[in-house]
């Protein structure tokens, strides 16, 4: 029973700095929904990435929850020895295993679609937001003047937004901070969209990325083991 012990109680620590981590994702998640100035007068300077396109808040949250659930389940499925606990725990992180490989796959060969999919998504709130809510424009300012990029996929994503019709003009990073900007320099600047200078950067890096998410899928291929010889090992006892 040595081997099963020293597993269980790796089981227990792994699972515990799970838990650990989706409250500490799930707090911050809260945080930036709750005061979202006061994160980006911290951590607003530092990023630059897609998470800045959507709302970051509910990211975090979800992901919180998502990080809790299993740390519960297999932190105390293997203290109390509980097969039922620990098939939950062995369900969930397959279902997500499988949800990510699937996710991979749209995002590799249908491009295209996440692409309108964002632009249908994330567009209506520029035209709405933009100019309107702080902390949204806050962000959207930090992401177009440190990527390099105007809008999701072009400056018309803000024709007839509310920032348009207040300013009569598009925001100075779509000009390259030149000014006026308006839709002749915007179109003669021809700055492209976040969403592509975002996907050039993944493209770029894809080499870390790859191995960000092969890490991820082997602790999840290692955590479905570890449940599982439990599980079995249970039978036994």
């Amino acid at each position: 029973m040595g081997c099963f012990t020293f597993i269980k109680v790796m089981m227990i620590l792994f699972n515990l700095a799970i838990f650990l981590s989706g409250g500490t994702l799930l707090g911050v998640g809260i945080w930036v929904k709750v005061d979202g100035e006061s994160f980006l007068k911290i951590f607003g300077t530092l990023s630059s990435s897609i998470l800045q396109v959507v709302n970051v808040a509910y990211l975090l949250i979800v992901i919180g929850a998502i990080l809790l659930v299993i740390g519960f389940l297999g932190c105390y499925g293997a203290q109390k020895e509980s097969k039922c606990l620990l098939m939950m725990f062995f369900s969930v992180v397959l279902i997500i295993f499988i949800a990510e490989v699937a996710a991979a796959v749209v995002a590799l060969v249908f491009t295209g679609l996440a692409e309108t999919l964002l632009t249908g998504l994330v567009t209506p709130l520029l035209k709405e937001k933009y100019g309107a809510d702080d902390a949204f424009t806050q962000i959207w300012n930090i992401t177009m003047t440190e990527v390099h990029c105007c809008g999701l996929n072009n400056y018309t994503d803000f024709n007839n937004s509310y920032y348009f019709d207040t300013h009569h003009g598009y925001p100075e990073q779509c000009c390259d901070t030149q000014e006026p900007c308006n839709s002749t320099v915007a179109a003669e600047m021809a700055v492209q969209g976040c969403f592509k200078q975002i996907l050039e950067e993944i493209r770029t890096n894809a080499g870390v990325a790859g191995g960000v998410a092969a890490g991820i899928a082997a602790l999840e291929i290692a955590a479905m083991a570890v449940s599982m010889y439990l599980y079995c090992r249970l039978d036994e006892k």
